[in-house]
């Protein structure tokens, strides 16, 4: 691989894992909001608003693990943890400062809205780290069965296999730690995995566009991966 073709994969990596942690993040902030969408009068789901940019995060660890491989796959979401334990810290700290009088934002409020934020997040790194080491190696696994074809398989089974135990992970943790009443866990339950199941198939063609203009600019073989960090190791 070319110096500047080098260059442009790791400036897109980084992009890429910008964008994950950014949505990670996100996604724990703004769970404590809780929506109805209705999906043509067929079904509507009750889901947190923290569920809108999670699938996002597993289509680009798919991404990564198709281009770049697993191993830096498994760097995204390790990067993923430190970032949230930060953003954990930063709103604890920020929660325990007591407002001013003249404060746009007083105490209360702010711990209405991030108070539940140590919780919440705790118990999504411990969903998190399950889940995203659950879709790479699905992701992989099927890789490997299929020999580097039907992308749409290994997408789908791995994204459904990790959302599900994502899903059950994080509404029982909150469960648990009575941040959601137990009458409502098989209801989030369900809506939460059927919304990120329909994301999943939603985004397939995405993934594969994404895909092929990978391959097309980086001239990659089928199953071939960009290693450019191994190239310059094998190179010393």
């Amino acid at each position: 691989m070319k110096n500047k073709d080098k260059d442009l994969a790791l400036r897109i990596y980084l992009i890429l894992a910008a964008l994950f942690i950014a949505s990670l993040v996100m996604a724990n902030l703004i769970f404590k909001k809780f929506v109805n969408i209705d999906f043509f009068g067929i079904y509507t789901f009750k889901i947190s608003v923290g569920v809108l940019p999670y699938p996002i995060t597993f289509l680009i660890t798919d991404t990564i693990s198709e281009i770049y491989g697993k191993r830096k796959a498994n760097w995204v979401v390790t990067s993923g943890i430190f970032a949230s334990i930060f953003t954990l810290l930063i709103v604890l700290i920020a929660d325990y400062l007591p407002a001013y009088a003249e404060s746009p934002l007083n105490n209360k409020i702010f711990n209405e809205v991030f108070g539940a934020t140590g919780i919440a997040v705790g118990a999504s790194m411990l969903a998190y780290l399950l889940a995203q080491y659950i879709d790479v190696s699905v992701y992989h696994f099927w890789k490997k069965i299929t020999q580097g074809k039907h992308l749409w398989l290994r997408n789908n089974f791995s994204t459904f296999t990790s959302q599900f135990v994502d899903t059950a992970a994080v509404v029982g943790l909150l469960s648990i730690f009575g941040q959601l009443d137990w009458k409502d866990f098989w209801t989030l339950l369900l809506s939460g995995f059927l919304f990120k199941a329909l994301i999943a198939l939603i985004d397939t063609p995405i993934l594969y566009a994404i895909v092929y203009s990978f391959k097309k600019k980086f001239n990659l073989k089928e199953n071939q991966e960009i290693n450019w960090i191994d190239e310059e190791n094998n190179t010393k």
